[in-house]
């Protein structure tokens, strides 16, 4: 398969690199020593994100969206994902599903997210449902011109202060009847129970909530009634190629940097790079490194060049287990390289190595990846990955 960049793609990534070591590279240590924001830089962060051209990526010109080709879409995750603090969230990507929204949904919420006007939070995970999304509880009943929602949600990403949610609940509590519902923030009904705290100093929360009779119309309702899983398919891929890509990101920074320290470090007369043992793990990382790419930008360019939907989502399952688990051990080499200046908060690759613990977790842990891939083989044998 032949590979190269376009002019296009290189464009972005010029773009994209400029932009993150600009305004998000200085940002790191205010938002890990205070894990809030200041909301002058977040503003000019904003502002950064669309005069760089990097607003909703993943979102057509007719909404707002710059239109990137899912390669293009790595490129720019894998520039941010070099941030730490999860600052590549500064970047936004409106949900793909967001697009299935009627007319007057998608001028609402659609469109000004596009330009970074309002936010959202996807609220689906709860305390007794996470990888096993069918075992949801939160419901939705239909009162009285309205449905009526109770249940309670965790890992709400953001909804402490999005101003709206996509809230995935059952209808009439029937796992076949998952829906999508657009709520905007400030309907009665909501309630943040608690913010807990997490090992990531992002300047963002995870909220868990109650949602107590909250009604909804039924013009809030995304796509159809039923539709809900469905409609997060193609955002799971999204989503498990944006992993991908943060993970890559900080495996390249953090490299880096620790052969930067190692070509400099002095120990028994000599520069530490030069030590078998810290050039062994350098090659390690540039080798992990090199497969990684190959294999998300090999499956990025497949999928625009009209890769089938299920096999995209069988391969990107595979592409989001293994660079993530290849970051972390990247992250781990890296650290060890700079001993103990490595566990120092104010060394990136310590902060790094805390971000990429997490993309092993969301968008479907390693283990619920293994499944998938392992479910996928079953059906339809080795050639779905192999060919």
């Amino acid at each position: 398969m032949e590979f190269t960049w376009s002019e296009e793609d290189k464009d972005v990534r010029a773009r994209a690199r400029e932009f993150t070591e600009t305004y998000l590279f200085p940002y790191e240590l205010h938002i890990e020593e205070t894990d809030t924001s200041d909301p002058d830089t977040e503003a000019a962060i904003v502002r950064a994100v669309n005069d760089y051209a990097l607003n909703a990526a993943n979102q057509p010109h007719e909404f707002g969206g710059q239109g990137m080709s899912v390669v293009q879409q790595c490129i720019l995750w894998e520039e941010i994902g070099k941030a730490s603090n999860a600052l590549w969230a500064r970047v936004w990507m409106p949900p793909i599903c967001l697009q299935a929204g009627t007319p007057e949904q998608i001028e609402k919420y659609l469109v000004p997210s596009c330009s970074g006007a309002i936010t959202s939070a996807f609220c689906t995970s709860e305390p007794e449902a996470g990888s096993d999304a069918g075992g949801l509880q939160t419901r939705a009943e239909w009162n009285n011109g309205f449905y009526v929602i109770n249940g309670e949600k965790c890992f709400a990403s953001n909804a402490e202060s999005a101003d709206f949610m996509l809230l995935t609940a059952f209808v009439d509590g029937d796992p076949a009847k998952a829906t999508i519902f657009l709520v905007d923030k400030d309907t009665p009904g909501i309630h943040i129970r608690r913010l807990p705290h997490f090992s990531a100093r992002t300047g963002a929360g995870h909220p868990e909530l109650d949602l107590s009779n909250l009604r909804v119309p039924d013009s809030q309702i995304l796509g159809e009634v039923g539709q809900g899983f469905e409609l997060t398919k193609d955002w799971f891929v999204e989503a498990r190629l944006g992993c991908a890509g943060r993970a890559v990101g900080a495996a390249v920074r953090a490299t880096d940097l620790a052969l930067s320290y190692a070509s400099e470090r002095q120990q028994f007369g000599s520069r530490i790079v030069d030590f078998q043992g810290i050039e062994f793990m350098l090659a390690d990382n540039a080798t992990e490194i090199l497969a990684a790419k190959a294999m998300l930008y090999r499956v990025a360019a497949e999928i625009d060049a009209g890769l089938d939907r299920k096999t995209a989502h069988a391969r990107a399952s595979a592409v989001k287990l293994f660079t993530s688990e290849m970051a972390y051990r990247v992250l781990d080499r890296s650290q060890q390289i700079f001993g103990g200046r490595g566990l120092m908060v104010e060394n990136p690759v310590e902060r790094l190595v805390r971000d990429v613990r997490f993309e092993r977790v969301w968008e479907g842990t390693s283990e619920i990846q293994k499944v998938i891939i392992a479910g996928q083989l079953k059906k339809r044998g080795v050639a779905i990955y192999a060919d």
